[in-house]
């Protein structure tokens, strides 16, 4: 069904962290659908959402009658629809390894999830790390530098060219930023610190930034 148009529900710009990874995805492979934004935090947003989704949770993915509701779910259907692109890297060991960071990403780091929400603008250095979340940031930074090393190939993104891999790990990026700038602490080596730029730097990402603004200003 690719010739029927897409559309992606999403949250807030400025902290949909799950929004962002299947929306990023659409935009850097270049994927037309149409943007449908909910937002959070407000009386009515569950009751908004189920007018899109039985689930309850954005985001949510629409193709003709069909509804995916989960972000990797969401990722898995554009790269079974979209075989043109490379949503997951070629080679099949590279590919092994990005689906399983990104699963660990998925149901993992639940420390730094729930200590440090994404939230796309702050700057809240955290003067006292929890040891979860501290172990969570350890495991990140090796998993980062493991990736970069192991299937880079000398690409800016962990597995050389963008994939579905760095959509799952970009609002990761947002939390570090927000929360734990100095990552050298945590035994980076300086390979964590540049993929955080090398997300950051991504013109996707700035259109994501202009669209939180100008929420936020609604």
């Amino acid at each position: 069904m690719p010739e029927q148009p897409l559309s992606l529900v999403i949250g807030n710009k400025t902290w949909s962290s799950w929004s962002l990874r299947p929306w990023l995805v659409l935009k850097r492979f270049g994927i037309p659908f149409e943007e449908v934004g909910v937002k959070l935090r407000q009386a009515d947003s569950r009751s908004r959402i189920l007018a899109h989704s039985p689930a309850g949770k954005v985001p949510v993915l629409k193709h003709g009658d069909l509804l995916v509701w989960d972000s990797l779910a969401i990722i898995e259907y554009l790269a079974d629809l979209h075989p043109e692109h490379a949503v997951w890297p070629r080679g099949r060991t590279a590919r092994a390894i990005a689906r399983a960071v990104s699963a660990e990403m998925h149901s993992g780091f639940l420390q730094l999830r729930e200590a440090c929400p994404m939230d796309l603008f702050a700057r809240k250095p955290l003067e006292t790390v929890p040891e979860g979340v501290e172990h969570n940031i350890r495991r990140i930074v090796q998993s980062f530098r493991a990736c970069r090393a192991g299937h880079g190939g000398g690409g800016a993104f962990l597995f050389g060219a963008f994939s579905a891999a760095d959509a799952m790990y970009a609002p990761v990026c947002s939390r570090l930023r927000t929360y734990v700038p100095d990552l050298a602490r945590f035994g980076d080596d300086g390979t964590a610190a540049a993929y955080v730029e090398t997300i950051f730097s991504m013109p996707e990402m700035d259109d994501w930034a202009a669209g939180a603004r100008a929420e936020a200003a609604d």
